[in-house]
């Protein structure tokens, strides 16, 4: 494995739970990489306020400046770690010289080539077209036909934001058994499901967190610079 002492990355959030729900991964995966955070929770609270698929302009103007400054202080990659308004990361490409990566496409990338019929889970109402939208270009991107079958539980996030991560577990495994008799892979739309994988020893079908996808491919990428 390729050491990667000498490489930064940079991570957008558009909430503070994202920031502690990427924290495992970064040690697991990336220990020896320096990781700066920049989080601005005002994104969040204005895409809440919207009709979901409706993400405020301003939000990409933030997003494309806080990439900028990041570029400006040397990071080697800028990480979206927010699946709502994943498009700011295809908005900013032409205005940044550093790579960038959505959180979620990885795992999007390995539903399509695993399975045509694909089950995505989210626990916000927000997410969940911008979710359908990346899992729908990354199959057009493959080449791939896909079905896709999704399932909101926002009670598992009224959960977690209270501190039950245990309740909010117990809700998502159950959509998880039910969802795996219909599809043939499944994806958790928000890094902060990622709560889950210790207690999918044996799913029926693949099941797929941005947690582990996105920072196997983070660490594939800064080996590649």
């Amino acid at each position: 494995m390729t050491s990667l002492n000498n490489k930064t990355l940079g991570i957008i959030h558009a909430a503070l739970i994202s920031s502690r729900g990427v924290q495992p991964f970064i040690e697991e995966i990336i220990p020896e990489v320096t990781v700066v955070h920049h989080v601005d929770d005002t994104i969040q609270n204005s895409n809440f306020v919207c009709a979901p698929g409706t993400i405020p302009k301003e939000n990409y103007f933030k997003f494309a400046s806080y990439a900028y400054y990041l570029e400006k202080a040397g990071v080697d990659l800028i990480l979206l770690a927010c699946s709502t308004f994943n498009r700011a990361v295809e908005h900013a490409r032409p205005m940044i010289n550093v790579p960038m990566l959505q959180i979620d496409r990885p795992m999007m990338d390995l539903a399509v080539i695993n399975g045509k019929k694909i089950g995505l889970l989210a626990t916000l109402p927000s997410t969940v077209p911008s979710s359908e939208r990346l899992l729908k270009l990354a199959a057009h991107e493959a080449g791939k036909k896909i079905e896709i079958t999704t399932v909101l539980c926002s009670t598992a996030f009224d959960e977690i934001k209270k501190g039950n991560v245990s309740k909010h577990n117990d809700l998502l495994l159950s959509e998880i058994d039910k969802l795996s008799h219909s599809v043939d892979v499944i994806v958790m739309a928000q890094v902060s499901m990622s709560t889950l994988e210790p207690m999918l020893k044996n799913p029926k079908v693949p099941v797929y967190n941005s947690g582990r996808t996105g920072f196997n491919k983070v660490r594939e990428i800064l080996e590649s610079l």
